[in-house]
């Protein structure tokens, strides 16, 4: 007998696969009319299928009820996303743009994120009461980069092309993939010091601040960062390479050839992982040199597998996000009050990036303006990358142990402390940026529109009112403009003629009409005059084409017949602007109108 088999497996692929088929049905309503980011609408989901509410998706039963599994999951899913994410931004860029344009990015990349850095960290150690200097930098560090994901809502669609230069939306992106990988160092400076410097040094082996200083520069900036440049660029050049082969002997199909890049991007992912360097910044060196000579970018650029891809990541890893998130604890914790808490949302969303873009806006040539640095400064989202990094770091601060009196291995309790802190203002801080930054352009698009649509209500039933306090002098203006033309087209002279001073003078004063209130186009005499314009264009074609065989004949006939069409086109123009005139009750612009008829015919 049947029985319903309701485990986690067929829930998460009926709550996933139900999710992205409705948001796919309304996706176009929701990015392209209402401006919405996919992150935001997948993370509201997420939130709506997490215990917290619906309990749909249960992520401690996918880790086993195991904190420490369900933190690795979350770590490589990240991972996963930006290596894909960060190969499909450096072969979006154009061929060899990290060359062309390194004094911009040496600008973001140097001086701009060591500014990021120091002011998230300083507005961190303000805020969060009773926090050490040191791990207010290892905090400020994680939200330091701008995130990949979260940016590409901001640079594709219908309004980055009508409202962002192709330029500004290239450095958006260098800028984002780059700094992504770069956070390392900023990262692992301040953990080496606190495993080896603080609590004496406990469970590292001592050592001081000289050997934290040492496995930085040693093991950060050359094996981490330089081996990753260099392995990530050597992966891309072959890969190339070999794409370049295969493609002249014909031994890939189409489909091989799409998917390149991502499996590309998994490839790096893994061995990365397993050499122990830094995966996400290889990625996207990979990326831009596997696309140096612009061949396999401008292959793809009208293919959708890419974009697909992307979109079915980035709608699943912040759907994960929006369950795995700890709510509860921006409430109730020990580390900071919740109004606190947000009032450090808002200064890091505005002070973390905003001020020192502007200020070296003037040097870099891609940003022009005031109004982009402001935009450039304030998109600098926080998301994948910054979770990617709390998790990097709870791995890491998770390994500082020591015995405690019973000889059990526990955390050490500046390291466990450090933790806490570090869940609660990150997690909050990524939820905001996804937030605000999700809804500032359909904010700021409502924000542009409502005055201009109030206005036009509002002076629309104003005139309306004035129309409806005099309603007897349009009808007595419409009724002596066609008494005049019946005249005219009797052949009377009438009292007075449109062109006699004394009727102007008598006449009551001309009102005021408003433009498209209660005109309306004879549809039937625009399209015979289009018709007549085409015959017209098609005449003098045969004309030309005559007069080069030298056919004078058959000129002379196509210049009759040129004449003949433009005047009847000039002719059915005229009919239809007096019809418009007779509505509008135009007496003057009826005698006018009436006078080119006669001239046309005339001629």
């Amino acid at each position: 007998m049947p029985t319903l088999a309701i485990t986690n497996f067929n829930i998460v692929c009926s709550v996933l696969g139900g999710f992205i088929t409705v948001f796919g049905l309304v996706s176009y309503l929701f990015k392209e009319r209402f401006y919405l980011s996919e992150a935001l609408i997948s993370l509201l989901a997420g939130v709506t299928f997490s215990p917290a509410a619906t309990n749909f998706i249960k992520p401690s039963e996918y880790a086993l009820g195991s904190e420490e599994n369900l933190n690795s999951i979350t770590l490589y899913f990240s991972r996963l996303v930006l290596g894909i994410q960060l190969v499909l931004a450096g072969v979006q860029l154009p061929s060899k743009y990290l060359f062309r344009e390194w004094k911009s990015l040496a600008l973001l990349l140097g001086p701009g994120m060591v500014v990021m850095w120091l002011s998230s960290s300083l507005i961190i150690w303000g805020m969060v009461p009773n926090l050490k200097f040191l791990h207010a930098l290892a905090i400020g560090a994680c939200v330091t980069p701008t995130d990949p994901v979260l940016s590409n809502s901001i640079v594709k669609g219908k309004f980055a092309d009508k409202n962002i230069p192709k330029d500004l939306q290239k450095i958006i992106i260098a800028e984002s993939g780059a700094n992504d990988g770069l956070g390392y160092p900023f990262l692992f400076l301040p953990l080496y010091l606190i495993k080896f410097v603080e609590e004496g040094g406990a469970g590292s082996g001592g050592g001081g601040a000289g050997k934290a200083v040492g496995l930085w520069i040693g093991e950060t900036l050359c094996y981490e960062i330089l081996l990753s440049v260099v392995y990530g660029a050597t992966i891309g050049w072959i890969a190339k390479e070999l794409l370049h082969w295969a493609e002249e002997k014909r031994f890939v199909d189409r489909e091989s050839f799409l998917v390149f890049a991502i499996t590309l991007a998994l490839f790096i992912i893994g061995t990365c992982g397993m050499v122990g360097t830094d995966d996400v910044l290889a990625c996207f060196i990979a990326g831009n040199v596997f696309t140096i000579d612009d061949w396999f970018r401008l292959e793809t650029l009208d293919d959708s597998l890419q974009p697909t891809i992307d979109m079915l990541l980035n709608l699943s890893v912040f759907m994960w996000f929006g369950a795995v998130c700890p709510w509860s604890s921006f409430v109730h914790n020990d580390v900071i009050p919740i109004y606190r808490l947000i009032f450090l949302g808002i200064l890091v969303l505005l002070l973390r990036r905003l001020p020192v873009v502007f200020a070296m806006h003037w040097k870099i040539k891609e940003i022009e303006g005031k109004q982009q640095a402001l935009f450039v400064g304030f998109f600098g989202p926080i998301g994948v990358s910054a979770v990617f990094y709390l998790y990097v770091s709870l791995e890491f601060l998770g390994g500082l142990t020591v015995e405690d009196f019973s000889g059990t291995e526990v955390v050490r309790s500046d390291a466990a402390r450090l933790q806490d802190q570090m869940t609660v203002v990150i997690w909050f801080l990524a939820i905001c940026s996804i937030v605000v930054h999700g809804l500032s352009v359909p904010v700021g698009k409502l924000g542009y529109h409502l005055p201009r649509t109030i206005s036009n209500a509002i002076d629309s039933t104003s005139q309306q009112n004035d129309d409806d306090s005099a309603p007897f002098r349009i009808t007595e203006r419409l009724q002596n403009g066609q008494q005049i033309i019946r005249q005219r087209r009797k052949g009377q002279a009438g009292p007075s003629t449109p062109n006699d001073p004394r009727s102007r003078d008598q006449s009551p004063p001309r009102p005021v009409f408003r433009i498209g209130g209660t005109t309306i186009k004879d549809k039937q005499k625009s399209e015979d005059a289009i018709v007549l314009s085409a015959d017209a264009s098609v005449a003098r074609r045969d004309a030309q084409w005559e007069a080069e065989r030298g056919d004078a004949a058959g000129v002379g006939d196509r210049a009759k017949e040129i004449q003949d069409k433009e005047r009847q086109v000039s002719v059915t123009s005229h009919d239809r602007d007096i019809e418009w005139e007779e509505e509008r009750g135009d007496a003057v612009g009826l005698g006018e109108r009436e006078r080119e008829i006669e001239n046309q015919t005339i001629c």
